[in-house]
C-alpha cells in the first residue's frame, strides 16, 4: 500500500503527488481526491463544485498545453503518459520554464492556476487521464492554451511529430509562448 504524499517542485504550485493505492488479490483502488489528505499536506482543496474529466487517448496522441483559471489535479487511471506542465504566468520566476513527467497509475501532479499541462499517451494501451477541477469549466472561462510545439519552449515529446504524434488542428494552431506573454 502507497500512502497520500505531496512534493512541491521547482514551479511554485506545481506538486508531483503519489495517491493512497490499497491493493489485494482483486485488483486495486487509488483515492484519486480525499479533502483531508490535502488539508494536511498543505494543499488547496478543490471547491465543492468540481468537474471531473477522463479522456480515453490512443498511444501519441497530445493534448494541451491549457491553463485553467482554477487549480486542477491530474492522474493516469489506465496506460502511461508523459505529462508536461509550463509556467505561462507572466509574473512568476519561472515563467516559461517547463518540466515533464512519466506517469502511471498512482501518480498525479497538482497544478496550480495559469500553469499549462499537456501530456501524450505513451502506452501500447489508451490511456486513461483524470482532470479534477477546482470549478465547473464554461465557455468563455479565462484560460491559456499554448502550442505544444512550439520551437522555444523545445519540449521533447517522447513520441515525435513525424513518428506516430497525433495533435489535433486546434492545439496545433494555439499561440506561441512569445504570443501569449506579449
Amino acid at each position: 500500500m502507497a500512502d497520500f504524499s505531496a512534493t512541491e517542485t521547482e514551479i511554485k504550485g506545481l506538486y508531483t503527488v503519489q495517491f493512497k493505492v490499497i491493493e489485494d488479490p482483486r485488483g486495486s483502488v487509488m483515492e484519486f481526491y480525499r479533502q483531508s489528505d490535502f488539508e494536511a499536506s498543505g494543499l488547496p482543496t478543490l471547491g465543492d463544485r468540481p468537474q471531473v474529466n477522463a479522456p480515453l487517448t490512443v498511444k501519441g496522441a497530445l493534448r494541451g498545453i491549457h491553463a485553467e483559471s482554477a487549480h486542477k489535479l491530474v492522474s493516469v487511471a489506465a496506460g502511461k503518459v508523459y505529462a508536461v506542465v509550463v509556467d505561462l504566468r507572466n509574473d512568476s520566476q519561472t515563467v516559461g520554464k517547463w518540466l515533464g513527467f512519466e506517469l502511471e497509475r498512482g501518480q498525479g501532479l497538482f497544478v496550480s492556476k495559469g500553469l499549462g499541462n499537456s501530456f501524450q499517451s505513451v502506452s501500447d494501451e489508451p490511456s486513461t487521464y483524470l482532470y479534477y477541477f477546482e470549478t465547473e469549466w464554461v465557455p468563455g472561462m479565462p484560460g491559456l492554451a499554448c502550442n505544444p510545439l512550439d520551437p522555444d519552449l523545445a519540449i521533447h515529446w517522447p513520441i515525435a511529430e513525424n513518428a506516430g504524434m497525433i495533435i489535433s488542428d486546434k492545439d496545433r494552431a494555439n499561440p506561441s509562448l512569445k504570443e501569449i506573454l506579449g
